[in-house]
């Protein structure tokens, strides 16, 4: 059975996935969740391509892609946890996590704990830097690895299914998600926001109100 012919930049990932096949899937993954730019969501979609042409099993692929997602982000964790801000931005310029995005991530992390962690999985640049930063914020390993784990399947998950329903149409369905996605993400911050600009628009009015019970 020939391998699938893949569109776009997914073209690029063939050779790879031909000579290496499910290796390269799981390296990829771990990498590109332990904070190196390679193609992660790119091959993981490929693979699903290649596993409805019947060229590799999508289960394993599943199976062998939310351990290795599992894997890459504890392995950031670690190093934020135990080497700190220090070690995270010394190494962290070379996969473009500068002390400003680390910051930003921070403050994120800080406001919304454990769940960031799921919603972090989808959004390019976050997932990268998800382990680093609840390592470096402190996050419970427990904690951090039960929402990890759950972000990790609903993430290949999605894009498992997109690669194997969408067959040779998935660039043009890969591009349309994306869109949409970030439409997605940025809906959810305004509401965030929005929610915590009402709580403190409201607490001095409370505050003063129990001020006045009191007396």
């Amino acid at each position: 059975m020939s391998s699938p012919q893949l569109p776009g930049v997914f073209a690029t990932l063939t050779p790879v996935l031909n000579h290496h096949g499910y290796l390269a899937v799981a390296g990829f993954v771990l990498l590109e969740d332990f904070g190196v730019p390679v193609p992660g969501e790119t091959i993981l979609i490929a693979a699903a391509v290649y596993a409805g042409a019947g060229q590799l099993n999508i289960v394993v692929v599943g199976l062998l892609a939310v351990a290795a997602a599992v894997l890459g982000d504890n392995v950031g964790y670690g190093l934020g946890r135990f080497g700190g801000r220090a070690l995270v931005l010394r190494f962290g310029r070379y996969v473009f996590l500068t002390e400003k995005r680390l910051a930003a991530a921070e403050k994120w992390f800080a406001r919304n704990g454990g769940k960031v962690v799921i919603v972090a999985r989808f959004v390019e640049g976050l997932r990268q830097a998800n382990g680093w930063v609840a390592g470096i914020t402190g996050l419970p390993w427990l904690r951090f690895l039960i929402f990890n784990a759950a972000g990790a399947v609903l993430w290949v998950g999605a894009w498992l299914t997109v690669g194997y329903v969408s067959g040779r149409h998935i660039d043009t369905v890969y591009s349309a998600i994306s869109r949409y996605l970030v439409y997605l993400v940025i809906a959810v911050i305004i509401a965030v926001l929005a929610l915590l600009t009402r709580r403190l628009l409201r607490r001095p009015r409370g505050e003063d109100h129990d001020e006045i019970a009191t007396r």
